[in-house]
């Protein structure tokens, strides 16, 4: 199996190459990945802009986990 190295909160691990963001935070962390799909956190990249946990890795990607902000609804 190739895979890719990609780092999450500076840890390096090695995805399977053509794995998801999601995926690839499963190998590194399987509580954290629910709570990214759960929506409680986030993904962001090096640079702090929102990143897609449906998108396919790359080698050397950086990713941060971030709190998720959350919209309340508001009756008007």
């Amino acid at each position: 199996m190739t895979t890719v190295r990609v780092y999450f909160n500076g840890r390096g691990i090695d995805a399977p190459a053509g794995a998801t963001t999601l995926d690839a935070l499963r190998v590194w962390d399987a509580a954290v990945a629910d709570e990214v799909a759960g929506g409680t956190r986030a993904l962001a990249d090096s640079r702090g802009i929102a990143a897609d946990p449906s998108a396919p890795v790359y080698g050397g990607a950086i990713f941060r986990l971030v709190s998720a902000r959350t919209r309340e609804a508001t009756a008007e």
